[in-house]
């Protein structure tokens, strides 16, 4: 009898698992190439070296892909935050970056650990909407220097990777378009011996490895003085562009992220960044879209991939990099800039229907974000903006009704309608007919309102202080248990 056994055979993943793996590590590959020129532009608007940007950008890349909350949303050196740390650095020089971006990374964790990140879901659709079409005009303003003026050659580039990058994707998936679009760029300058902007121009690109950042600040008071206002406005910008763009993918996706998470995540990573570069980060919209559109990708694997792409560029491939044309990448973002638009949110059907209020907030939004090229200035005015059009809007629905007593002895009825807060409590007091009641028993029916607020409370205090005034006794009734908790708390102390 035989005995032996078959050895096992190995187990492959299946071919959908490769193709999965394919894809991802592709979209990774072009999500890197669309993100090196880009880093390298922030980098002089920070005043860092454009090498030490793009090792924080790989530090912070490899980081996030493990620790961050929204699979395949892409982190790095980003111009938001640039924006932000230059002051600083034309003040009083690049050194205090590290420390800026330290600070802001323990800011960033404590913002995590806290749970704070739900604060994002008071920020209005029309502003997000805001947020997402001023991302697509600045990104499609970022790429006109590089066609602009540059000769007929750039464009002849320029026009040959746009239409790859839009109409390859009709034909096939199997290799995402960019990287078409680029290598054949590539191939044909390389072929006809044209001279264009290459990304050789933007900045060195030496071989090398990094390393760490050196602390050359003294340990002082004045110096927190000097880095604190701008370590906060690195946290919460970066939370802020990190938080809204992870909406965005969930709801490109379907799918949902942890928030929390991919803040603390970012604080670390930012640590990490300045630890080794001296710049911080957060998301980046653009190549997120590179990423999660043109790419199709759904994992972290993707960004990991491009993270060690962009490492294996800058220490190996340096050479290879530096020959890409920037109007090849140019055309890439100008199809990004595209796609990032919510087309629908501006087409004349929707303005017909939308709110005049809301689409005020998407506006503002757009045109000071755009104006500004700062996005969490942008959104922090759109929300404003937002929330007081809504509260007038609240406000104006709220109503008092006078009920005519029935007989001489019966009590006068009042009945309030609506949400009761600071903006309609003001004028509450104003809505009773004092001298028509005089003398007489006074019921308020609140059981179509809610008290928000200590305002309410007071106007509520003030209402009855004027009956009594007129010799009319006055019984509230129909508040929720919420409400009559509130007003039992504060009715003596407003």
């Amino acid at each position: 009898m035989n005995t032996m056994h078959a050895a096992p055979a190995k187990r492959h993943p299946p071919q959908s698992a490769w193709r999965l793996y394919w894809r991802e590590t592709l979209a990774g590959v072009v999500t890197a190439l669309a993100l090196v020129p880009e880093v390298i532009s922030f980098s002089v608007v920070s005043g860092v070296d454009p090498q030490a940007a793009l090792y924080a950008s790989i530090t912070m890349g490899l980081l996030m892909s493990i620790l961050g909350g929204r699979p395949a949303m892409v982190t790095a050196a980003a111009g938001s935050v640039a924006l932000v740390i230059g002051p600083m650095t034309r003040a009083h020089g690049v050194d205090y970056i590290f420390p800026a971006v330290l600070l802001a990374g323990v800011i960033q964790v404590l913002f995590g650990l806290s749970r704070l990140a739900s604060l994002v879901r008071y920020v209005p659709r029309s502003v997000m909407l805001g947020f997402v079409n001023a991302l697509g005009i600045l990104i499609f303003m970022a790429q006109v220097p590089h066609v602009l003026d540059q000769g007929s050659i750039v464009l002849v580039v320029f026009a040959v990777a746009l239409l790859l990058t839009w109409l390859v994707p009709k034909f096939t998936t199997a290799v995402p378009s960019p990287l078409i679009a680029i290598t054949v760029a590539v191939a044909l300058v390389g072929v006809m011996g044209w001279q264009v902007p290459t990304v050789a121009d933007s900045g060195q690109m030496a071989p090398g490895l990094w390393h760490f950042t050196q602390w050359n600040v003294p340990f002082s008071w004045q110096t927190f003085t000097i880095i604190l206002p701008t370590a906060l406005s690195i946290a919460f910008v970066g939370l802020l562009e990190s938080l809204l763009t992870a909406q965005l993918v969930d709801e490109k996706t379907g799918t949902r992220s942890d928030k929390n998470r991919e803040s603390w995540a970012l604080g670390v990573s930012n640590m990490a960044a300045g630890a080794y570069g001296g710049v911080a980060g957060c998301a980046m919209i653009g190549q997120t879209v590179v990423n999660i559109d043109i790419g199709r990708a759904r994992t972290r694997l993707s960004t990991a991939a491009a993270a060690l792409t962009m490492l294996l560029l800058v220490s190996v491939l340096s050479g290879l990099l530096a020959i890409i044309p920037m109007a090849s990448l140019a055309a890439v973002m100008v199809v990004v800039a595209i796609k990032t638009v919510d087309w629908q949110s501006v087409s004349p059907r929707t303005w017909q229907r939308m709110p005049l209020p809301e689409s005020l907030a998407m506006v503002v939004t757009v045109v000071i974000t755009v104006w500004s090229e700062n996005l969490a200035l942008g959104v922090g005015i759109g929300a404003v903006i937002a929330l007081m059009l809504f509260a007038r809007r609240v406000a104006n629905a709220t109503l008092v009704q006078r009920q005519a007593p029935q007989s001489p002895n019966a009590p006068v009825q009042y009945t309030v309608s609506g949400p009761l807060f600071f903006a309609s409590s003001h004028a509450l007091a104003e809505e009773f007919d004092y001298e028509a009641d005089q003398g007489r028993p006074v019921r308020v029916d609140l059981s179509a309102a809610q008290i928000w607020d200590a305002t309410t409370v007071a106007a509520l205090n003030t209402v009855a202080r004027n009956f009594r005034k007129h010799g009319c006794s006055v019984h509230f009734s129909g508040l929720n248990a919420r409400s009559r908790l509130l007003r039992s708390r504060l009715k003596n102390h407003v």
